[in-house]
C-alpha cells in the first residue's frame, strides 16, 4: 500500500512539477493578457476558455501550478527550518532549553491556526510574501514537537555519548549527527506542510488575501466566483472545476507522498 502510495505520489507532484517549470513553453497565451472574447466556452483556441476578461483559463491553470509550487516549497522550507532548530535544541540541550522552547510550542499550538493565518494576512496586506511568511510560521511548532522527541530518542544513541566523550561540541554534534540521522523525519514533515501550503495559498488567494496580479489557482477560483451567475450556465465547468481539482490534485499527491515517507522514518507507522 505504502509503495502504491509513493508511485501515485511522484507521479502526481512530478507532473505538476514539470507543468511548473515549463509553464512558459506549455502556456498557449499571457495569463495576464486578453487573448479571446469574455467567456468563451472551451475551443481548440482556448482548451479551457477564457474568463470574463478574455483571459485564456488554460495559460492561467499552467501559470497557477508555478505560484503554488513557489509558495509550497519556500513555505515548508520556512516551516521545517525553524521547527527543526528548535525540536533539535531542545532534544539536544534539554533542561531550561527544552522547557522553554516547549511552553512556546505549547502556546502556538493552543491558538487557532487558520483565523489567526486570515487575521495576519489581512493586517500584513496581499502579497506572496505574506502569504510564505504567514504559512511557514503557522508550521513550525508542530514540526518542532515531532523533531523534539526524535532527537530525545537519538540524544541517548551509542554513538553521540561516545563522541561527547571525546570532547565534541553541541555544534558538531548537530550538524554531523544529530541533523542527518533526522534527515527522513525532515524530508516527510517537509512535504507534509507543503501539501498545507498549497491548501492555504488557495484558500488565502480565494478569500482575496494574496497579491491580487499574481497568477495562482485560488486567485481564479476568486475571481470566478465574483461573476454573478457562475452556476447558472455552465461557465462553472471550465472556469471552476479545472482549478479546483488541480488544488486537490497537488494536495493529495503530497499527503500520498507524506504517508509513504512517513511510514519508513516512523518506526510505530513502520511496524503497525
Amino acid at each position: 500500500m505504502n509503495r502504491s502510495f509513493l508511485r501515485i505520489g511522484v507521479v502526481v507532484i512530478g507532473t505538476l512539477a514539470l507543468v511548473a517549470i515549463l509553464a512558459p513553453v506549455l502556456a498557449p497565451y499571457d495569463p495576464h493578457a486578453i487573448s479571446g472574447p469574455s467567456l468563451e466556452p472551451p475551443s481548440s483556441r482556448h482548451p479551457l476558455g477564457t474568463n470574463d476578461t478574455g483571459q485564456d483559463l488554460l495559460s492561467q491553470l499552467i501559470w497557477g501550478a508555478r505560484s503554488s509550487a513557489l509558495v509550497a516549497v519556500l513555505a515548508a522550507t520556512l516551516a521545517v527550518s525553524i521547527g527543526v532548530l528548535v525540536g533539535a535544541l531542545a532534544g539536544l540541550l534539554r533542561g531550561p532549553v527544552d522547557i522553554v522552547s516547549m511552553r512556546m510550542v505549547d502556546v502556538f499550538l493552543a491558538i487557532p491556526a487558520l483565523p489567526l493565518l486570515i487575521l495576519i494576512a489581512a493586517l500584513a496586506g496581499p502579497s506572496r510574501a505574506t502569504v510564505i511568511v504567514v504559512i511557514g510560521l503557522a508550521g513550525w511548532p508542530a514540526i518542532a514537537r515531532i523533531v523534539r522527541s526524535q532527537a530525545l530518542g537519538l540524544g541517548q544513541a551509542g554513538y553521540l555519548e561516545a563522541a561527547r566523550g571525546l570532547g565534541a561540541g553541541r555544534g558538531y554534534l548537530l550538524r554531523r549527527h544529530l541533523l542527518p540521522a533526522l534527515t527522513p523525519v525532515i524530508v516527510a514533515n517537509f512535504v507534509n506542510w507543503a501539501s498545507a501550503a498549497v491548501v492555504l495559498q488557495a484558500g488565502l488567494a480565494f478569500l482575496g488575501l494574496s497579491d491580487p496580479t499574481e497568477i495562482s489557482w485560488g486567485g481564479v477560483l476568486n475571481r470566478a466566483l465574483d461573476h454573478e451567475g457562475i452556476y447558472f450556465g455552465s461557465q462553472w465547468t471550465w472556469w471552476v472545476l479545472p482549478p479546483g481539482l488541480a488544488v486537490s490534485a497537488a494536495a493529495i499527491g503530497l499527503a500520498f507522498l507524506g504517508v509513504a515517507l512517513e511510514s519508513r522514518s516512523n518506526p510505530r507507522v513502520r511496524h503497525a
